[in-house]
């Protein structure tokens, strides 16, 4: 048998849409890191990476490092109140990565609550992303939701 083609095989139309911010102001949302992310983030505050693991991120339940969220709402540290990212040019590959989640794409009923909280996956005059890049996105999901436990310098 064949491999099985994927539902977004022929590309899904998507345009992050300005001043939206609906993928990092959810309460609860959780970012994972890959251990590149986290250099890249600590290379953007020009500090050490442990130094900045302890200041931005917090352990998952199973000890995965993720970034903090704001005590009070619960949403991205990095989310300006323009609905702009404060560290865009060295987001984490997980943010990048949005709508194109793993999670996202396993069923109809994840993609269906996705395209709910996305205005740039409802617009019909968007591009259309291809398979191709769809599939480079969901790869960086899979490695950044592995994420990490301990860093070593």
């Amino acid at each position: 048998m064949g491999k099985r083609v994927p539902w977004y095989s022929q590309g899904v139309r998507f345009e992050c849409q300005p001043d939206c911010g609906k993928c990092c102001d959810q309460p609860g949302g959780v970012v994972f890191l890959a251990p590149h992310d986290a250099e890249r983030l600590a290379k953007h505050h020009d500090m050490p990476v442990q130094d900045w693991l302890d200041k931005d991120c917090r352990r998952s339940y199973n000890g995965r490092y993720v970034l903090q969220s704001r005590p009070g709402n619960d949403v991205c540290i990095y989310l300006n109140e323009d609905k702009t990212c404060g560290v865009y040019e060295a987001k984490p590959d997980q943010c990048s990565a949005f709508p194109w989640w793993n999670e996202n794409m396993v069923s109809n009923r994840a993609w269906h609550k996705t395209v709910q909280l996305c205005p740039g996956l409802r617009r019909p005059d968007a591009g259309v992303i291809s398979l191709p890049v769809i599939q480079g996105h969901l790869d960086k999901d899979r490695v950044a939701e592995k994420g990490f436990r301990n860093w070593s310098d």
